[in-house]
């Protein structure tokens, strides 16, 4: 049986059902670029807190993610995207910033300044950029691996080209192609200022 990696706990299925009216907030949960929510702009260090946000966090069909807090949804604001990835394991594997594992990637994106999203299957994660090296040691063209200025070459390149880069990962090589940050959500479907009516501010 696979486990659902949005999937909400029972304990907040019941709330919702009980009180189905409460209205959503908006403009106070962000998970930022390091994988830290924040509350009104403030770290959230409380682990408990942390845990249960991460337990209950999950999209809306529009692509809003969000925190169900029992019968509140509260939608998050995106710095970069849905997850944010980290390296684990000596190496070997990669996890979301809410533990969850990523076992498979089906593509890599560089954008502009270098950073690095994957389309992993619990959702598309920013890689960690003090993980970036990691990555970095990884890319490889041809089997042989880069150099700086094959990477500078390719963070010129136009947003959607093909790099003709392949990054080793445990679970094989997957293509990494050019991808600007602005163009992210539109590709992968996800809202990174969640709006109460659902539209896609500019």
């Amino acid at each position: 049986m696979t486990m659902d990696p949005h999937a909400i706990e029972p304990w907040a299925l019941r709330a919702m059902l009980r009180w189905p009216d409460v209205p959503a907030l908006f403009d106070w949960l962000e998970l930022d670029a390091r994988g830290r929510w924040l509350l009104r702009g403030e770290p959230i260090t409380r682990p408990q807190i942390i845990e249960t946000i991460g337990r209950n966090y999950a999209p809306d069909a529009q692509g809003r993610w969000f925190f169900q807090n029992g019968p509140q949804r509260g939608y998050v604001r995106l710095a970069a995207a849905p997850y944010v990835l980290r390296v684990a394991d000596q190496g070997e594997a990669l996890v979301t910033h809410n533990r969850l594992p990523v076992t498979a990637v089906r593509g890599a994106f560089l954008d502009e300044h270098g950073a690095l999203l994957l389309d992993a299957d619990p959702g598309p994660g920013l890689l960690l950029d003090s993980d970036l090296p990691w990555a970095l040691e990884r890319l490889e063209r041809e089997g042989r691996a880069i150099d700086e200025a094959t990477l500078e070459a390719t963070l010129q390149l136009a947003s959607g080209e093909d790099t003709g880069l392949r990054l080793r990962l445990a679970t094989g090589f997957v293509p990494v192609q050019r991808l600007d940050a602005a163009q992210a959500p539109q590709r992968f479907g996800y809202v990174c200022v969640p709006q109460p009516d659902g539209s896609r501010p500019h």
